[in-house]
């Protein structure tokens, strides 16, 4: 019997985890039968959606189970087939990550196409991070050139991709993160002006950037925080302004309410608001490869990756998310 080794939930966190509410473990592997495919995996994704999975709450996700292996998006190698179109040393994007080994349904993996880029890139910006960037920038909020776009966590992973892509499109950008290292990141990716809500109230600082950009207002924000910076968001929006929201990572450890002072903007400003996830695209990847892999290469589109090695570090290179230890994707390498 073949054993793996994957990350288990034991308990329900409350507030930031911790690795008493989780464990690594062994796991026999089930037979290789028709339709299977045995994947070693290379690289494996830590993403903020996964701590609302550790909830039992109702979700755009599926809860983990308790004591069973926890899964999310990870780049691996075929060791053994038993699908048509799967042969051992194709390179594919699955679902069956936080662990090594997976023997996995055929369906609903991708074999990784031939783009003349690194396998993690699928992972980063020919994958989750960039397709989530690239849908909620063009289609979600509708930014056209000569837009004002916000986004926050600017030096994250989905962030950093939004503000090469407005700029590649023409647009202007101001950026949010924290700390002058992080903002200095953000302005080398070309934004044209950065908050670091780490020194003041951030819409002091929305104020102060939009008069360093030259305009009174935004016309798009892209959200992967929420709280104070939504907010601020609503007191500085435009008529009209789209709102592609993403992720809301200051409220996930977070279950104190939080009061919005400015959101009675969205009635007289007319603002539009939008949720989405990444799977609402999943039909349109050819349609987001043909327009990221140019830019990519041409450099136009660059990336940076925080890499953890080993297995066992992947809970730590998670909760780095939460304290800012990351710039640009967190990954984490086996």
């Amino acid at each position: 019997m073949t054993m793996a080794k994957a990350w288990h939930l034991m308990q329900r966190p409350k507030g930031l985890p911790t690795h008493d509410d989780v464990a690594l473990k062994e796991v026999a592997l089930p037979e290789l039968t028709d339709g299977m495919i045995h994947v070693r995996n290379r690289w494996l994704s830590v993403d903020p959606y996964m701590r609302a999975r550790m909830d039992e709450s109702e979700s755009y996700f599926e809860s983990f189970q308790l004591d069973r292996p926890m899964d999310g998006g990870a780049v691996g190698e075929v060791v053994a087939s038993k699908a048509d179109g799967f042969a051992p040393g194709d390179m594919v994007l699955h679902f069956a990550g936080w662990r090594d080994e997976a023997i996995i349904p055929a369906q609903g993996v991708h074999k990784l196409p031939e783009l003349g880029v690194e396998p993690f890139h699928f992972l980063a910006n020919l994958g989750l991070t960039g397709g989530t960037a690239y849908f909620g920038l063009m289609d979600v909020a509708s930014a056209k050139e000569g837009d004002v776009v916000f986004v926050s966590a600017a030096a994250g992973a989905v962030g950093s991709a939004v503000v090469q892509l407005a700029k590649a499109k023409g647009m202007t950008v101001i950026g949010s993160a924290g700390g002058p290292e992080k903002c200095e990141f953000v302005r080398s990716l070309n934004a044209d002006a950065c908050v670091d809500y780490k020194a003041g109230p951030v819409l002091n600082s929305l104020k102060s950037a939009l008069k360093e950009v030259g305009t009174k207002g935004i016309d798009v924000y892209f959200d992967n925080v929420g709280r104070d910076h939504l907010d601020a968001a609503f007191a500085v929006a435009k008529q009209e302004a789209r709102f592609a929201e993403c992720g809301m990572i200051d409220g996930y450890n977070h279950e104190d309410p939080y009061a919005y002072r400015y959101i009675m903007y969205i009635i007289g400003k007319r603002l539009r608001l939008k949720g989405f996830i990444f799977t609402d695209y999943q039909e349109r990847m050819g349609e987001f490869y043909a327009a990221m892999a140019p830019l990519i290469q041409s450099g136009q589109v660059k990336s940076r990756e925080t890499v953890m090695d080993g297995l066992d570090q992947a809970f730590d290179a998670f909760l780095g998310l939460f304290s800012g230890a990351n710039t640009g994707k967190m990954l984490v390498r086996l």
